[in-house]
């Protein structure tokens, strides 16, 4: 458990409808379920275990130059909790029979060895054991560990469900506490690109552009859909939410006073409810107030007799209403950057991690199952996911295909190009990767509905800045290529995936947070085209589809003659499979997206060229508006001085050199 000054702030854009964008910033305390530590057989378990404690695994490792022939032994205090589980955690790097060994320790045994580690003090000796009993229940020991005669609680968390809609739950390292989050954005949110020298206190690095991106929430209120609310207690802070006194609702069933009545009559599925939503019920069941109807999270509208699975509604921002929250995390960022109390607190964006739904085929829905849990996308690969936006099957109420580029395109008024061309400038500027995370389904088989997309930012934020580089990441063998796969005879186009992540990622992340990370994904939720690969090849096929279905529209309307020119190659690459011979792998067309190559360009500097122009236009204006003003008043020549002053600064010629790091801006746009 540790705390650090500077927060991971993980901004989750051109995500489309169900992929996750508010549950990335829900706390994970909701989904964490806690209970007692059960335990087969005192004396026999802990045998076990004292046996683990007592072994040398100095000869673990396949690479003999890393062996010696004594181990730090579990309990030493030159062993951390982490180190612990890396050594109970079958790993590539270790011998087969070191893997064979630790793949052969009961889980319960491990949790056992692992809750014994926690607690463990030096000054115990070797009289670890006297600390831990069970009580004698009819005389004979139960099976509810306790310590120093508390009860001891472990913690869970659900990741996804298994084939028959059970809770797939893992344990929770006994060390683990969840991130404080703070909700920055949801759907309408403004940004800014800037040079790192512009930001005060210049906070470290965590990627290698020259520019940040500041992103600001432009929402009071957030018109949330809390897809898990309708498992009662699940979402507290929903329950919580609903159970206030003044709020707006949308596709949520009015339930009538003789409805709640049942509700609260069925004892034991009222009890699983939160105390906030338990005591409005009951009280509107109880015939309290004028309200002629009450509403539940558990009970969406129902159409044509089916719960719609989009119900809303709005939730104040969670900034606002825990400032504690935000001052901790603002003054520990103004202590380590040496912030002066009148300078701002800028948070810059260093998680790039927009989100896709995901779903298994579905009638006339075709599968978009193909990603894992996570995946690393290139720019040219990325830019392919952002310009399509592709959804199988929306929750909302766009249904399937595309939902625009950037996702956000039916609120905005220029045209989506334009946007695009930003969105680049800003990739190469800030040199942030896009890691693509899942929601809805890993595969056609493995539903997980948000419980990835709840976990990234736990993840994210205990790695350190140099593990979120994918070059560290590759080299390392932590993501991986999806090898080349062939249907019905032809080669699947498995380069649209980017890298994702593999068993050696899980280990080393994951086992961060769960105590046996080796089984919380599968080895077809990994690789999900052992799932189905005929699913998995129609799924890579509907992606080629729809990409050249939105591509087709930047040539109709005309505004591919406005596409960088990156961008350019790459819609022709997306509607034809090629530009000018060269496909999406050809170094050629890979070369016009590294950020070097974007940042020299003509028609980057053109933009900035731009932008000067804009500049010396507003100051023109204002100074032949005050040169032909003809009422005078006190200061109106120190203001024509001023004006002309700033109108001389833009037309220098080297004034072009003080927007450099930034977008620049469209040249399409008038001065």
């Amino acid at each position: 458990i540790g705390s650090v000054p500077e927060a991971t702030n993980c901004h989750k854009p051109c995500t489309v409808s169900g992929g996750g964008k508010s549950e990335i910033s829900k706390p994970i305390a909701d989904a964490i379920i806690h209970a007692p530590f059960y335990i087969s057989d005192l004396k026999r378990d802990f045998d076990a275990v004292e046996e683990i404690l007592a072994g040398n695994y100095g000869n673990r490792f396949k690479d003999a130059s890393r062996n010696r022939d004594d181990s730090r032994p579990i309990l030493g205090h030159q062993r951390s909790l982490g180190s612990v589980i890396k050594l109970l955690t079958p790993g590539p790097e270790y011998t087969e029979a070191h893997n064979a060994f630790v793949r052969g320790i009961p889980t319960h045994i491990k949790e056992l060895v692992l809750l014994v580690k926690r607690f463990h003090k030096p000054d115990w000796g070797e009289s670890w054991r006297d600390r831990f009993s069970v009580d004698i229940i009819n005389g004979i020991p139960g099976h509810e560990l306790k310590y120093r005669d508390n009860k001891v609680i472990t913690s869970y968390l659900r990741v996804g469900y298994d084939d028959h809609g059970l809770w797939r739950v893992f344990s929770l390292r006994k060390d683990f506490f969840p991130a404080v989050k703070i909700q920055t954005e949801d759907d309408i949110t403004a940004s800014v690109v800037v040079p790192w020298e512009k930001i005060p206190g210049q906070p470290g690095r965590s990627q290698g552009g020259c520019s940040v991106k500041i992103a600001q929430n432009c929402e009071y209120r957030l018109f949330q859909r809390p897809d898990d609310a309708i498992i009662r207690g699940y979402d507290r802070k929903t329950e919580a939410d609903m159970a206030q006194p003044v709020n707006f609702f949308s596709n949520y069933q009015p339930l009538s006073r003789e409805e709640v009545r049942d509700m609260v009559e069925d004892a034991v599925r009222f009890d699983a409810f939160t105390e906030p939503m338990k005591r409005l019920l009951s009280d509107f069941a109880a015939g309290e107030g004028s309200a002629a109807f009450a509403v539940a999270n558990s009970n969406p509208r129902l159409v044509n007799g089916v719960p719609t699975k989009n119900p809303r509604y709005l939730q104040n921002r969670s900034s606002l209403e825990n400032p504690q929250a935000v001052h901790v995390a603002e003054m520990g960022a103004r202590l380590k950057r040496k912030l002066a109390s009148d300078e701002p607190v800028l948070f810059p964006v260093n998680g790039l991690l927009p989100g896709r739904r995901n779903n298994p085929p579905e009638g006339p829905i075709r599968s978009l199952a193909v990603f894992n849990p996570i995946h690393y996308l290139p720019m040219p690969e990325a830019f392919m996911e952002f310009i399509s936006s592709m959804t199988g099957k929306s929750p909302s109420t766009t249904g399937a295909g595309s939902e625009g580029a950037l996702t956000k395109a039916p609120f905005n008024a220029v045209l989506p190009i334009m946007d695009l061309n930003s969105a680049l400038v800003a990739a190469a500027l800030t040199e942030l990767d896009a890691f693509v995370t899942a929601a809805g389904y890993v595969g056609p088989h493995f539903r997980v509905d948000h419980d990835i997309s709840l976990l990234v930012p736990e993840i994210w934020c205990r790695m350190r800045k140099f593990e979120r580089q994918p070059a560290w990441l590759i080299e390392h063998g932590l993501l991986e290529r999806v090898p080349a796969l062939e249907w019905e005879g032809k080669p699947l186009p498995v380069g649209l995936l980017g890298y994702r992540i593999n068993q050696a990622f899980v280990n080393y992340f994951l086992g961060r947070i769960f105590t046996s990370p080796e089984v919380l994904f599968a080895e077809d939720m990994l690789q999900p085209e052992k799932q189905d690969l005929a699913v998995f090849a129609d799924g890579l096929d509907n992606m080629l589809t729809t990409h050249q279905v939105v591509a087709r529209n930047y040539f109709a309307d005309g505004s591919i003659e406005l596409a960088c020119p990156p961008l350019k190659a790459l819609l022709h690459i997306m509607r034809d499979g090629h530009y000018e011979g060269k496909s999406i792998d050809d170094p050629a067309i890979r070369q016009l997206f590294e950020p070097a190559h974007i940042l020299a360009s003509d028609w980057y500097a053109a933009r900035l060229r731009s932008r000067v122009d804009l500049d010396v236009a507003h100051w023109r204006r204002l100074a032949d508006y005050l040169e032909a003003y003809d009422q005078p008043f006190h200061g109106l020549e120190a203001l024509r001085a001023f004006v002309q002053e700033r109108l001389q600064a833009a037309m220098a010629p080297d004034a072009v050199e003080a927007f450099r790091g930034t977008l620049g801006r469209e040249t399409a746009y008038r001065p």
